[in-house]
């Protein structure tokens, strides 16, 4: 990556915290309470409906005005937040996640909570690059690799008990209470997070010969419209045919922003993303890894409670609960993954590929006996639980090597485009997978067979992700970084 303008260079900030421990956990405090946000909306969504008397229109924005706002800001507040420092973007991101979250919990009506939510999406998306990037600024070697093993165990504990949070309120609160003290409950929590954050995280307000920080908002706007008309057909796919046409129209936006990008560069100004980090193999490959894996890894969890519930008859309670031994699994995962990442590198990540590709195989040949009652369904959490323990062998080891090939004082950038990989990744394959099931079943494929076909996509992308993998392994080998 070409040096930035040295005007505009970030002033170097300590390569270790006094409190490590405290400002890990100052970072992971609001990252717990926005995942939780996410995973807990599903279990919310009908409950919210009754309450508001709101038609699925207006519950589809309560799910996709959060996914786009936090999308759009990922790379832009990693820049804002490289240029000008990280904590204070840090704390208005949990500000406006807070005052989002007291807006929704008194919301009258779903136009009300769909403000709200934008308002969620954008506190997260302008806290989730910040995160990473202090990490990586005040992590080094292995205690980096254990931040975001801690980081990765996070995200496993959030996905699994916000469901569980939000079936319990609902159930003690009733439907009106319960889903308004699912918001409400972030409050503390993110008024906890502000204060010691501002004891806690060392001030890094970055002081340039420039009174305001050259922070490119052309290709902040190219980007964010970019993002935009990408994910937006795959997240509101129901309305209209008509709305694929953004999908081209955003690929051509993003061959304009990269032109720009580097047309900014060659005018000597230091762009929003300088296009040289992409000339990195293990940057590069670490994002390719993460956004194929996405596309896949997250619909596992629409298909199966989707087989389970609409076929077996089972429960939604009975489908939530059988994931959690996976997420359990996923937690101590993490911690091993984060312990031995940098001694095995990418032979970690592919033996976790290995490991999720067993674990889908084994869930496809039990589905048949499940369904034929020789097996109960409760079963299918042991296979389940392969693809949890590859989880934390590949997510964080994965965020571990690809961001370890950036410079910290630029790691809010990095880990905002790592981000956002992950949540294009994740709209498409949410859009893509449960839309293969439902039209095999739909077109008169037995459900069982559709379900395995399923899995089988999945499994696909899973050896793509495989496929990266070996070859920035091999890359390892050649460039003398073999761990």
């Amino acid at each position: 990556m070409s040096a930035p303008d040295p005007s505009t260079r970030p002033a170097p900030t300590a390569q270790a915290p006094a409190h490590p421990r405290r400002v890990l956990f100052v970072l992971l405090l609001p990252l717990f309470m926005a995942l939780v946000a996410v995973s807990v909306i599903n279990v919310a969504l009908t409950p919210i409906g009754h309450s508001l008397k709101a038609d699925s229109e207006g519950l589809q924005w309560v799910l996709s005005g959060y996914a786009l706002a936090f999308a759009v800001l990922l790379v832009p507040a990693g820049r804002v937040g490289d240029a000008t420092g990280k904590r204070r973007i840090l704390l208005l991101g949990v500000g406006l996640f807070t005052l989002g979250s007291l807006m929704a919990g008194l919301s009258p009506n779903v136009g009300v909570l769909n403000v709200s939510r934008i308002l969620q999406g954008l506190g997260s998306g302008l806290l989730n690059p910040q995160s990473i990037g202090l990490i990586q600024v005040n992590f080094r070697g292995q205690a980096r690799a254990k931040a975001f093993a801690m980081f990765g165990t996070t995200v496993a504990v959030a996905t699994a008990v916000g469901p569980v949070i939000g079936g319990l309120l609902i159930q003690v609160l009733g439907e009106d209470m319960g889903w308004r003290w699912i918001f409400f409950s972030n409050v503390p929590i993110g008024i906890l997070a502000i204060v010691l954050g501002l004891l806690w995280i060392p001030n890094d307000k970055l002081r340039t010969k420039d009174t305001k920080p050259d922070l490119d908002p052309v290709g902040t706007i190219l980007l964010g419209l970019a993002i935009l008309m990408i994910m937006l057909p795959f997240l509101e796919r129901s309305v209209s045919a008509l709305v694929w046409l953004l999908l081209p129209l955003g690929l051509l936006l993003v061959f304009g922003w990269v032109t720009w990008e580097n047309r900014y560069r060659r005018g000597g100004r230091p762009p929003m993303v300088d296009p040289d980090i992409f000339r990195s193999p293990p940057f590069r490959n670490g994002i390719i890894i993460v956004t194929v894996y996405f596309l896949g890894s997250t619909s596992i969890w629409i298909v199966l409670p989707l087989f389970l519930q609409m076929h077996l008859d089972r429960t939604p309670f009975e489908a939530s609960i059988i994931g959690l031994p996976s997420s359990v699994a996923a937690m101590i995962s993490s911690q091993l993954g984060g312990r031995y990442v940098l001694r095995l590198g990418r032979r970690l990540v592919i033996a976790g590929f290995v490991v999720v590709l067993v674990g889908l195989a084994l869930v496809a040949v039990m589905a048949g006996v499940v369904e034929s009652g020789v097996l109960p369904f409760w079963t299918l959490a042991v296979p389940l639980t392969l693809v949890g323990i590859s989880q934390g062998m590949t997510i964080s080891p994965n965020q571990t090597l690809t961001l370890n090939a950036v410079d910290p004082r630029y790691g809010g950038v990095a880990g905002g485009i790592l981000s956002l990989g992950q949540r294009i990744g994740a709209a498409v394959g949410t859009a893509l997978i449960p839309g293969i099931l439902f039209s095999l079943t739909e077109n008169g494929t037995p459900w069982v067979e559709a379900f395995i076909i399923t899995l089988t996509v999945i499994m696909l992308m899973a050896m793509a992700a495989l496929g990266v993998s070996v070859v920035d392994r091999k890359r390892e080998r050649v460039t003398g970084t073999d761990a």
